[in-house]
């Protein structure tokens, strides 16, 4: 696993007085105009730079934002400044945004700093190295600093120059938010407490099946809603009308579904459903069982569903959530995620919810502080929990 038991952390470094440079996940949604939608994974780093000023370091702050192309317009649009006006409301201190990440204003700005003070850098990904994880860029970026911490968990799945690159030419560890995310997904899968269940939804199978696979051999059962549900169904030899199918993955559906009976793990699949003609808050649904009429498409688990879910996790002692279990996005379809977030926030089990739209739901239903755990890395925790090394962690240096 990706875990940290080996690894430095923030704590085991000598910090004052030298300069820090902190890869951080600033990338954030924004509204139209820039300003900064959800400042979720802004506030996760605090705790990392509280730390860093506290102990009298020199803070560089790097982070990508969105994935610019590099036309010039982009550089209006993916700039780090409203994440920079946010960051500062927050600590209650000035933190400047530098015009680039490397480079003669990079230098000047680091140069001057005094001890305590925390900068941030431009967008990282305006240029291209960043993201080829060009030794050359790399090295530029670890020149500017004298030690490296990574605490951008959501992007320790990409082999980045600020990711991974930095880390073979400074001494790195792990920031707070880094630890705390794969001491809860790597306590989950190493040493879960039973029963141990593992929800998992969204619209692909795709990008779940080593997920899938994976936990089988870990959890003692398995919850599947959304899209990828009807997939499944079709792979039991189910009618699932116009549904989300995923047509070149049956047979590795039925493959996992008859890896499930072989080790006798419960695999629940959504027994009624909510459906329409199509896609548009305002079409007229119905509740049908588990065969889903021609021309119709599910967009929700049905009432029945929620309850059978419901009694399957009452006895959890740890769940992880990875999906949403319908098109939460849209009131008339959410309230299967919403049930279930709020039934899962009633538990006295670790609950640890796998970023993206599965964390976004549970925010969309103000129930963030009802959670054990709530990642701020989506495709990071899809490739933990699939058993892969997260290079982000993997380049950190040993104890």
């Amino acid at each position: 696993m990706g875990s940290l038991l080996n690894k430095l952390t923030v704590e085991d470094l000598a910090v004052e007085g030298r300069r820090v440079l902190v890869r951080v996940d600033f990338n954030v949604p924004q509204h139209e105009d820039g300003r900064v939608k959800d400042d979720r994974r802004i506030r996760a780093a605090i705790p990392t730079i509280r730390y860093l000023m506290l102990h009298g370091a020199k803070t560089i702050l790097t982070s990508h934002l969105g994935q610019p192309k590099g036309k010039p317009d982009d550089k209006i649009k993916l700039t780090l400044r409203p994440v920079a006006e946010r960051l500062s409301e927050l600590l209650g201190v000035m933190v400047p945004l530098i015009p680039d990440c490397i480079g003669p204003q990079a230098d000047a700005a680091i140069a001057s700093m005094k001890p305590g003070e925390v900068i941030l850098l431009e967008n990282v990904r305006f240029h291209p190295g960043e993201t080829k994880n060009d030794p050359e860029f790399a090295s530029s970026l670890a020149s500017m600093a004298e030690l490296y911490v990574n605490d951008a968990f959501g992007t320790a799945h990409r082999a980045n120059a600020s990711t991974e690159g930095v880390a073979h030419y400074l001494k790195s560890a792990a920031g707070f938010l880094m630890q705390k995310e794969l001491e809860y997904l790597g306590g989950a899968l190493d040493v879960p407490k039973r029963p141990f269940v593992a929800v998992l939804g969204g619209a692909k199978i795709a990008s779940k099946i080593g997920v899938v696979d994976n936990l089988l051999n870990k959890v003692d059962r398995l919850v599947i809603g959304g899209g990828m549900a009807y997939t499944f169904l079709k792979a039991q030899g189910k009618a699932i009308g116009n549904s989300k199918l995923e047509k070149e993955k049956l047979d590795l559906a039925k493959e996992i579904l008859s890896k499930a009976k072989e080790l006798k793990k419960d695999i629940l699949l959504p027994i009624d459903n909510l459906v329409v003609e199509k896609i548009d808050p305002a079409a007229n649904t119905e509740i049908v069982g588990d065969e889903i009429p021609e021309g119709k498409i599910a967009v929700d688990i049905g009432p029945k569903t929620i309850g059978l879910f419901e009694q399957k996790l009452k006895s959890a002692k740890t769940i992880v959530w990875n999906g949403p279990l319908g098109i939460f996005e849209m009131d008339p379809f959410a309230k299967g995620t919403q049930e279930i977030a709020k039934f899962i926030a009633t538990l006295a089990a670790t609950t640890i919810i796998g970023g993206g739209d599965t964390a976004a739901a549970v925010a969309k239903f103000k129930l963030e502080d009802k959670m054990t755990h709530i990642s701020t890395g989506g495709g990071a925790s899809l490739e933990f929990l699939e058993g892969k090394q997260l290079p982000g962690v993997v380049a950190l240096t040993e104890k």
